[in-house]
């Protein structure tokens, strides 16, 4: 057999029993590098890192036969469970990605292996959003390592918010004031919007600088999201990005939910309630909200049998923010622990992407047999205002926000409203 050039150079140096122990550790090693590429073993591209075999393709026919095959081996229903949506909307969501990112089409690396399906990396990313599991959870069955389902998470969600934010996120349009409207009247709240209200969520792995300032009364680093919510659980409003130590009212001096409304951009909410006529719609809040004339707050002491059934009604109503805020969460359980991702602007993107999918969702699930709200329509009306001058743009914008925080017309709705309430169920 021919030797190496180095060991011909060793053992032409010198015969000593050094030379000869250093040639035999070299030959040992050169039959084991001779060997492993006879038997054709991937060494990978880093020096003792371990290679899984995963046969993802295999992985790939096992999670079609299971789902996505006609017939599946699990019915719709368990589908939907385990996904969180039904299986056509699962589908749409996955052609847009597919489309708008190319990281989900499924191709042939450099030595001709076949990659992960585009289902591979999107059940991933979507059991880890529903589940809120360990990125290694699913790697058993779907055949996808820790690092690409991370990387697949974040591409996704950053995907959907892209895709879907101006449709699933957008601002209320004509059409979608006039339902809510109605759904307000029927209710006994004529002009309602929706409610208003917060939530936390935990920020396990905050940076060590930035802890106090993201701690607030719950001790534990927090992200706040404001919301509003209409009685169909769709989430209308989110504002997702201040540190916890905020207060509600810390928040809503920051959010854009009246942004439209403030730079006369947002369609008319005309309404009429016991006798009096109304300019803007408002939503129910709780008492930590001021009294502005865009908010309907309760009664903390109800005297009497009006102001008593008032406060319930209103109490009550105001529980659809809540609600949108436990089925968002049960929903998708990585929202309801802590987040464990260390960038900002990835969790912003995760929050977005849950909301934007629940929305979908109920979309996609509501009863035809209620009332029509299918919020599809997209109004091409709502656009800027020309104003000449700018000044006559900022005493505009000035005027608006005195009509916003106008605490008279604020007492005023509460006690129209009261006795709207009254006169509808409260002779019964």
């Amino acid at each position: 057999m021919a030797r190496h050039p180095v060991m011909k150079m060793i053992l032409h140096d010198s015969d000593s029993d050094d030379k000869l122990e250093m040639v035999t550790t070299c030959a040992i090693e050169m039959n084991k590098l001779n060997s492993e590429e006879s038997s054709g073993v991937r060494r990978g591209s880093i020096q003792g890192h371990s290679v899984i075999l995963r046969n993802r393709v295999q992985g790939h026919e096992r999670l079609y036969r299971d789902y996505f095959a006609e017939p599946p081996i699990y019915p719709l229903n368990l589908f939907r469970r385990r996904f969180r949506m039904n299986r056509t909307l699962f589908l749409r969501i996955l052609f847009m990605v597919e489309n708008y990112d190319p990281y989900f089409v499924q191709t042939k690396n450099a030595a001709g292996f076949t990659g992960l399906s585009s289902l591979q990396k999107m059940t991933a990313a979507i059991r880890m959003l529903a589940y809120g599991v360990a990125a290694d959870a699913v790697d058993d069955y779907v055949r996808i390592d820790e690092s690409i389902t991370i990387v697949s998470l974040k591409r996704f969600v950053r995907a959907v918010v892209a895709i879907f934010s101006n449709e699933y996120l957008r601002s209320l349009n004509n059409d979608d004031i006039a339902r809510l409207l109605a759904m307000g009247t029927n209710r006994g709240f004529p002009g309602m919007l929706g409610s208003i209200d917060c939530m936390h969520w935990k920020w396990k792995n905050c940076p060590t600088t930035w802890k106090g300032m993201y701690s607030g009364h719950v001790h534990e680093p927090t992200i706040i999201l404001e919301a509003v919510a209409s009685y169909d659980l769709w989430i209308w409003h989110a504002f997702f990005r201040l540190p916890g130590s905020h207060n509600d009212i810390n928040v809503l001096e920051r959010s854009s939910v009246f942004a439209l409304l403030s730079e006369g951009r947002a369609p008319p909410a005309n309404f009429s309630v016991n006798g009096n006529d109304y300019t803007m719609g408002y939503y129910l809040a709780d008492g930590i909200y001021p009294k502005w004339a865009t908010f309907v707050k309760t009664i903390p002491s109800p005297k009497g049998n009006k102001q008593i059934h008032f406060a319930k009604s209103q109490e009550s109503a105001r529980k659809d923010v809540e609600r949108a805020f436990g089925v968002l969460q049960a929903r998708f359980a990585i929202v309801h622990g802590p987040a464990h991702l260390w960038k900002l602007e990835v969790l912003k993107d995760i929050m977005k992407a849950c909301i934007i999918l629940h929305n979908m969702i109920v979309e996609d699930e509501r009863n035809a047999n209620e009332l029509d709200f299918t919020y599809d329509t997209m109004d091409e009306s709502l656009t800027a205002i020309d104003i000449p001058e700018r000044s006559s743009e900022l005493l505009q914008f000035i005027n608006t926000q005195h009509c916003i925080r106008d605490k008279e017309i604020h007492s005023k709705l509460q006690v129209d409203i009261v006795e709207h309430q009254w006169n509808m169920h409260g002779n019964y």
